[in-house]
């Protein structure tokens, strides 16, 4: 058999047969409507040909706002809409991360920088496109000396919304512009967060009266997430000795979002006799965090019977996967308190006699499967479960759907009569 001669590229010919000026206007041609051959032309030529070390700077700059000009359409959209599908965003995010890298190596020209962040800042002031983080990356990643930083700064300023003054405020400190700093910090003081902010910064330059007199301020003032405040003022308070100011804000820290965790933290910081006098107080108050964090402080106290009394209180979590460690909690207690986890697998099962959806009736067969193992396995009660389950069935003969979800995982479903 002869062997298939292999067919000629007739492009390669054409661009063979064309001159230099040719094929340079031909590219240069394509490259002004196409932003990705723009790049792409500049990315090759920038490996395959010999440039001067200055060609090479402008190629990467230039590979940057090709970059942009590609993905700036589907921003536009983004923009306009107020987002899109996972699809989109996930391709201009991409574009975007390309670009912040770009700029990460330090090889891009000042005038470039400047050139895309002018055309970034419009997007960052809108903030409708749901790359909020991208833009701000991007925008950070275009500075490379203080004069750029404090453009950016001046530049987030002057779009006098919250969030992009906040930026700004956080460069001038950067710089060391105290006077923009203070100026900008003191249009808002309201949260913990803030007043921490203005303390740390006079803590650094110094000033530890002024630091703690804002603190101490806050504590009074502030509102909302109090945490590094707290920690701040703790921390001063061990430094000086100040044994019980330091306890109380620690207390204060544990209790205030409290978890088995900041339980356990707040323990090791204290001696055996402080310990006893403050567990008193964190378990009077225990009602007051969550269900579920109750029920892992008593677990890891050892107080078995309470935390499964807030479990059946709490009732069987409606949408918890399997492995949720509040049903293996529950499957712990299984032989200990058998009567009431029965009770509690019994509330995952809902209302039995309505109409509802093919996956609904699976999630209630395998709540099922453990209704059935706590009857048969831990209580030894088989009667107990055939007339439970004989009455499941009996109000649910119309119910074909149902029927088949319980007979998939229920063992000996279809023998109970």
């Amino acid at each position: 058999m002869a062997k298939k001669k292999k067919r000629q590229n007739p492009l390669a010919d054409l661009l063979n047969a064309a001159s230099p000026e040719v094929l340079a206007h031909l590219i240069v041609r394509m490259a002004s409507s196409r932003p990705d051959v723009r790049r792409e032309c500049f990315e090759y030529l920038k490996k395959h040909a010999s440039l001067s070390p200055e060609q090479k700077r402008r190629s990467e700059g230039e590979a940057v706002l090709a970059l942009w000009s590609e993905l700036v359409p589907d921003l536009d959209e983004l923009d306009d809409h107020g987002g899109g599908d996972y699809g989109l965003t996930d391709q201009v995010g991409y574009l975007l991360l390309q670009i912040q890298e770009k700029l990460a190596t330090g090889r891009i020209d000042k005038e470039i920088r400047r050139e895309l962040l002018e055309e970034v800042l419009p997007f960052i002031e809108t903030g409708n496109g749901g790359l909020d983080d991208e833009l701000y990356a991007v925008a950070h990643a275009a500075c490379y000396e203080a004069a750029d930083w404090r453009h950016l700064a001046q530049s987030f300023e002057a779009m006098k919304k919250e969030w992009p003054v906040s930026r700004a405020r956080v460069i001038y400190r950067k710089l060391g512009d105290r006077k923009k700093y203070l100026e900008l910090r003191s249009r808002k003081m309201e949260g913990g967060a803030d007043y921490h902010d203005l303390a740390t910064y006079y803590w650094d330059q110094g000033d530890r009266e002024q630091a703690l007199a804002v603190a101490e301020q806050g504590m009074r003032l502030g509102k909302g997430r109090m945490d590094d405040l707290r920690q701040f003022l703790s921390e001063r308070a061990r430094e000086t000795g100040d044994r019980d100011r330091y306890l109380a804000l620690q207390f204060a820290q544990a209790t205030d979002h409290l978890t088995l965790g900041t339980y356990k933290e707040f323990k090791k910081i204290c001696t055996p006799g402080e310990w006893g006098a403050i567990e008193v107080r964190i378990l009077a108050g225990l009602c007051s965090t969550s269900e579920g964090e109750q029920v892992k402080i008593r677990m890891h106290r050892g107080e078995y019977e309470q935390a499964v009394d807030v479990l059946t209180r709490r009732g069987y979590p409606l949408h918890a996967w399997d492995g949720a460690e509040e049903l293996q909690t529950a499957a712990k207690m299984e032989s200990r308190f058998p009567e009431k986890i029965l009770k509690y697998y019994l509330t995952g099962l809902g209302a039995l006699k309505v109409n509802d959806t093919r996956k609904e009736y699976a999630r209630k067969a395998k709540v099922m499967v453990k209704v059935r193992h706590m009857y048969v396995d831990i209580l030894k009660a088989e009667d107990r479960w055939r007339d439970f389950a004989g009455k499941v069935i009996k109000d649910n003969l119309h119910r074909p759907a149902f029927q088949e979800e319980f007979a998939k995982v229920v063992p000996g479903w279809c023998e109970i009569v």
